[in-house]
């Protein structure tokens, strides 16, 4: 048959061309998925036939194949698929292309999800005419007595159907590259795309071809000799583990796959199976990587797959924004997307699924720290930070979670937090009935501190994470009749309030003139001084800064909506020690020089304890302490 059919459009329906090339995909390598995805369906749908007895002819392989031509400039997908008719040709592709723009947006509204554009409407194909200025297809249809047709259309109103050249069942689709898109000619370039999106597609993706060496006998020597051999290059795996029952797959099985998802990682600590299919699709595996404090560096390493088709690694949506650490694959037909498939829209199934996983991993941790505490603990120092994220940042993920969080003191034991607070109510509960759990956010800085709490017998605890700031606030939202203290908030007898009081030594009058001496010596605004009768082991000046301010000032600088306190100055309380044997050597002496002299340095001492020294004072400080020497 020479040319069958020429096709025109009437001058008023404005074709669909323009709307695909500007609004539906954002990203225009998308067209090398889109086609591949589409080849793939073809594929799958003619052995789902095959195995529905409704096609009875030779399967063959299946194989999708992408190749290449610089000097043409063309691309060609090709699969032995289903095919197309020509009537099934004039059905599926012009009535899209031509149903006209405003006819086509008007169905686009009303659409549930993308799947369902995308099948409707055979858009994927169209992203073809972002790189192409001239699109062919050739087809055979399975179907008996089917005639190969050709379809030529070059992004315009007019389209051309014809006898086609194919003479095996399948389909050749050819793009024509334009102008401003020959980086897409390049080898490389298109076998990156082909790596990022279709690295697990179901049926084999061919691309070129690679050379292996084959046994070929023995040489004089008995020695194995090999032949270099031209196979096929398959660029994906279409197995991939998540497509597996988790019985069929060993520990090794998961560690290779997440190698060749991550080639350059440590091994990740465990990982989390996720298999579900109501009341939504679900299949993918989880790794929790090793995690220090470095939050950010982690991002986007979960990969986002509907039916094997990679689609983005912005996953924000569908895994809870504490899981974001994670990395991994999810692989879900029910997540909506749009156009181009990337981006995931509000829905009740992103929910179902964002909770799904939520909980699986709360039931996964509750196993380990249940099965296995000593390797639980082991494993804490990466896992803590994101139980102590999720804690803060999901409500049922806390409810969970507060059996398995553990607390770690000072002495490196771990708690769960029933356990601590049973461990230390007896000495540190204050006059009004609360439990005061003090913690330590930088103990090599904080060391005096810790061993004055340490002396009256109090537990220490370390929250050194970037986390846990929140994770203080968020246990003393939760808890009954509990308060979280840093340990250089106050002196330690004064770290929880009770009703027993040191007796002074000093009279008013002493304590008076002690005040004055030390306020003359600081000299610095921000600093209030207080006279406090303590144990005279205890250092003779201690410098804090309250919980709350330095709490909200804290909060202030992590930008959590208290700027008004990040503005206001720093205060201190200096806390002199009136039973100390230095205020007594104070007070013996008669020269007010030599008075302010011991003062000064008593402060300073303090301040170098707190990493608070710097610059001229700290000069002035050393040349002090040589003078005093």
């Amino acid at each position: 048959m020479s040319i069958e059919e020429k096709g025109n459009i009437s001058i008023h329906t404005e074709n669909i061309f323009p709307i695909i090339k500007k609004f539906l995909y954002s990203d225009n390598e998308i067209f090398l998925r889109e086609l591949v995805s589409n080849a793939v369906d073809a594929v799958q749908k003619i052995k789902r036939l095959a195995a529905l007895g409704q096609y009875n002819g030779e399967l063959g392989n299946p194989l999708v194949e992408v190749a290449v031509d610089e000097e043409k400039k063309t691309i060609t997908i090709s699969d032995n698929g289903l095919g197309m008719t020509a009537e099934e040709i004039k059905k599926y592709i012009n009535q899209v292309a031509f149903s006209g723009a405003s006819e086509f947006v008007e169905k686009f509204k009303d659409a549930k999800d993308a799947n369902e554009i995308i099948g409707k409407f055979g858009l994927g194909f169209y992203s073809a005419f972002m790189v192409a200025d001239l699109v062919e297809i050739q087809t055979l249809s399975y179907q008996d007595g089917a005639e190969a047709a050709k379809w030529v259309c070059d992004g315009s109103t007019t389209y051309e159907i014809s006898e086609g050249s194919r003479t095996t069942r399948g389909t050749d689709i050819i793009l024509h590259i334009n102008a401003e898109s020959e980086e897409f000619l390049s080898k490389h370039k298109l076998e990156e795309i082909l790596d990022k999106y279709g690295k697990f597609l179901p049926v084999p993706i061919k691309f070129g071809t690679t050379t292996v060496q084959e046994p070929d006998g023995e040489d004089e020597e008995g020695k194995p000799k090999t032949k270099p051999v031209e196979v096929d290059k398959i660029i994906n795996t279409t197995n991939p583990i998540w497509t597996k029952a988790p019985a069929d797959l060993s520990d090794q099985d998961y560690l290779d796959f997440y190698k060749q998802l991550y080639p350059f990682s440590e091994d990740p600590l465990f990982w989390i199976h996720l298999n579900v299919d109501y009341p939504f699709n679900l299949t993918g595996v989880l790794y929790f990587p090793k995690v220090k404090n470095d939050f950010d560096l982690q991002r986007n390493k979960i990969k986002l797959f509907s039916r094997q088709v990679f689609i983005t690694d912005e996953v924000k949506d569908i895994v809870p924004e504490f899981l974001m650490l994670l990395h991994g694959v999810i692989d879900s037909p029910d997540i909506p997307l749009n156009v181009s498939r990337s981006f995931l829209q509000a829905d009740s199934n992103v929910k179902k699924i964002n909770s799904y996983i939520t909980k699986k991993v709360a039931d996964k941790l509750a196993e380990l720290f249940n099965k296995d505490r000593k390797g639980y603990e082991e494993k804490w120092s990466d896992i803590g930070l994101f139980v102590k994220y999720g804690m803060v940042s999901e409500e049922k993920f806390y409810d969970k979670a507060k059996d398995f969080a553990l607390l770690t003191n000072t002495k490196k034991e771990n708690y769960t937090i029933e356990e601590y607070k049973e461990k230390v109510k007896d000495l540190q509960t204050d006059k009004n009935g609360q439990v005061v759990l003090i913690y330590s956010n930088d103990p090599a800085k904080q060391d005096s501190f810790i061993q004055s709490a340490n002396k009256k017998d109090y537990d220490v605890l370390v929250m050194d994470s970037p986390i846990d700031n929140h994770f203080i606030n968020s246990l003393e939202q939760k808890l009954e009749k509990t308060s979280l203290k840093r340990v250089d908030s106050s002196v330690a007898s004064k770290l929880i309030e009770k009703d027993e009081n040191l007796e002074s030594v000093l009279t008013e009058e002493q304590s008076k003139t002690v005040k004055e001496v030390f306020e003359k010596a600081i000299s610095k605004p921000g600093y209030n001084v207080e006279i406090v009768a303590l144990n005279p082991e205890e250092l003779p000046v201690t410098v804090t800064m309250d919980e709350f301010m330095r709490r909200m000032k804290d909060m202030a600088a992590m930008g959590g909506g208290m700027g008004f306190y990040g503005s206001m100055p720093d205060n201190y309380k200096v806390a002199i020690n009136g039973n100390h044997k230095l205020v007594s050597r104070i007070l013996q002496t008669e020269d007010a020089d030599a008075q302010a002299k011991l003062a000064k340095q008593a402060v300073d001492l303090a301040l170098l304890a707190q990493g608070m020294l710097t610059g001229a004072e700290l000069t002035e400080f050393v040349s002090r302490s040589v003078e005093l020497i």
